[in-house]
């Protein structure tokens, strides 16, 4: 048997995946300080803060149980056979350093982080968090030029403020990114929204932007190969962002989330979109407003995993 690659996660031949440290899918953990940060091309990465919460707090625990239950990933694609290990050398970055006493400080804190992973040319994959993570992610990656954004979701995430003109919240991060012109959006689309409102406005807002929201009801009228075709079409080859909130997911399959809404996709489906988003280019990705006190068995928390290698495997070069 020849050297083992430094790169290549642990196997459970090798070692129980009961035993060892948990790291994102059983990879190496390699700090920005680390000797092989530089070879480093797509690194996984925590965001524990979710001072954007305004109900039911807990992503800020989402790291920690996604890294424990992703020993259960394996090397190889069930469906495609991929191995993206073999191509790309990933790597578990660790946790960004947020300030739970000052969300204006945390923000900059993870703007700031994600400059020098930008500066190192890794391509960032990231694991909240509630969705305000989103938005410094995006003023580090796109700080010079637009992006598009691919968005599944239950909510928007557009409003404007939340009580009395509070501009920060998850549910503002992307009227943010728009109004700061880090997303780009006619080349934006959000996927499976759904649920009760408080009003128009946030869907007004869309409207006047260009913005394309696929309803949950169309999402299952038209089916996902027919509106994941859309989605291509609409951001092209032109770099692009994705974001994935675990609400996106029937609560019935993932309850561990903060704001759940009914009448959402499966598991098979939720990880059939992203199978079928192949081929776009990407600047990087998060999964999101993943919340273990709301499902401490640890179901969603797998399931988000499941997603996070589905994600990965659509990274690969």
């Amino acid at each position: 048997m020849g050297k083992k690659n430094f790169f290549e996660p642990i196997s459970g031949f090798e070692l129980p995946r009961f035993a060892g440290m948990p790291t994102f899918m059983r990879l190496p953990h390699v700090g920005l300080n680390h000797d092989k940060i530089t070879e480093v091309d797509i690194g996984i990465i925590g965001a524990p803060w979710d001072a954007g919460t305004t109900n039911r707090p807990g992503p800020r625990h989402g790291p920690r149980q996604v890294r424990d239950m992703s020993t259960m990933i394996r090397a190889q694609h069930g469906v495609s056979n991929l191995r993206p290990f073999d191509l790309n050398n990933c790597a578990d970055l660790g946790d960004i350093a947020p300030n739970p006493a000052s969300l204006e400080d945390s923000l900059k804190r993870i703007e700031s982080y994600f400059l020098k992973i930008k500066d190192l040319n890794i391509l960032p994959l990231t694991v909240g968090g509630d969705h305000l993570c989103s938005l410094p992610i995006l003023r580090a990656l796109s700080k010079n030029e637009k992006v598009g954004l691919i968005q599944f979701d239950s909510h928007t995430d557009l409003f404007h403020s939340y009580f009395d003109g509070q501009m920060y919240t998850h549910g503002t991060p992307f009227r943010r990114a728009i109004e700061e012109n880090l997303v780009d959006p006619k080349r934006t689309v959000q996927v499976g929204i759904r649920g009760t409102n408080y009003d128009n406005e946030d869907r007004d807002f869309a409207k006047s932007e260009g913005i394309r929201i696929i309803t949950i009801e169309e999402f299952f009228e038209r089916g996902i190969p027919d509106v994941i075709s859309e989605v291509k079409s609409i951001l092209g080859d032109e770099k692009a962002y994705l974001s994935y909130d675990i609400d996106f997911i029937d609560p019935a399959f993932a309850p561990g989330t903060g704001t759940p809404e009914v009448g959402g996709p499966n598991s098979f489906q939720a990880l059939d979109v992203i199978r079928k988003l192949n081929g776009l280019n990407l600047v990087g990705a998060d999964v999101v407003e993943i919340s273990p006190p709301f499902d401490p068995s640890g179901g969603t928390a797998f399931l988000g995993s499941s997603i996070l290698f589905e994600i990965l495997c659509i990274m690969v070069k």
